[in-house]
């Protein structure tokens, strides 16, 4: 397989590529530890960087963006409307100060973070924001299928995609055919390897993969999410397992190996139940 991290894409509902392997930042403090992984991931070949609003590090991606020397159109970044912004009705306020954290003058998707008070209103403020060609694509994070019906049904605009946790211990498996089916939603999955705490990278059935196709554990889960025709976003801030991450578009799993994968399910989030979250 010739395939790499750079030129494997997946077309959005809208027209728009986006690439289907990204470097996530979740919990990566703001400052260098943030700028250098970004900086390295996209001289790894990575093209797609996702962050958000409260993960607090938006100035030090776009730090690690500019010093990567890459031109801002062969980049595709992805940020997020907070809760507290979405409830204070805020869409538009907010993405202006992302826009100024990050240091450019558009976003390629904009998502909804968590379908919080006030989504409805956040998600007409953002088709404006579309409309407007501020941002290429706009989409939705955590939501349930409850969730993406009554948004069919006040709008017109389909989300681009909807961001959910998944992994082998929650593989969420009927709300990602739901979206792929009768939606035409892609779905990016975060928390892909389990997540802090999670005990999937040293399964035995994982280790018996590994062993067969000489693949780390979490680059046998990584294809495992690509070849589900996932979006996936493993976060690191350590050079070596960044460029280890973008090694996956070189073999496949079979069959047996994609359903021992997916038998580790135990239906347990590791994250927040989008229907019941505090924050």
């Amino acid at each position: 397989m010739s395939e790499n991290v750079t030129d494997t894409m997946i077309t959005l509902n809208n027209g728009v590529d986006i690439p289907q392997l990204g470097l996530g930042v979740f919990q990566t403090p703001d400052g260098q530890a943030t700028s250098q992984a970004v900086t390295w991931a996209l001289q790894a070949g990575y093209r797609h960087i996702d962050t958000a609003m409260i993960y607090g590090n938006e100035e030090s991606v776009g730090q690690g963006m500019r010093d990567s020397g890459l031109k801002r159109r062969d980049i595709f970044l992805t940020t997020k409307l907070w809760n507290d912004d979405i409830r204070a009705g805020r869409t538009r306020e907010a993405f202006e100060e992302s826009l100024d954290r990050l240091g450019t003058d558009y976003i390629d998707l904009y998502l909804i973070h968590w379908p919080a008070e006030g989504w409805q209103q956040a998600w007409e403020d953002m088709e404006e924001l579309y409309t407007q060609r501020r941002v290429r694509a706009i989409g939705v994070c955590n939501f349930q299928k409850h969730h993406l019906e009554e948004l069919h049904s006040i709008s017109s605009t389909k989300p681009a995609v909807d961001q959910v946790e998944s992994s082998p211990q929650f593989v969420n498996q009927e709300l990602i055919d739901y979206c792929h089916g009768e939606l035409r939603v892609d779905v990016e999955a975060y928390s892909p390897l389990g997540g802090t705490g999670g005990s999937v990278l040293t399964d035995p059935r994982l280790e018996a993969i590994c062993r067969k196709v000489d693949r780390s554990p979490a680059q046998v889960i990584l294809r495992w999410h690509i070849q589900r025709g996932l979006i996936v976003i493993p976060k690191s801030t350590h050079k070596e397992r960044i460029e280890e991450n973008a090694r996956v578009f070189d073999f496949v799993l079979d069959e047996d190996d994609m359903r021992t994968i997916s038998a580790m399910d135990s239906g347990v989030r590791h994250g927040s139940d989008p229907d019941n979250f505090d924050f």
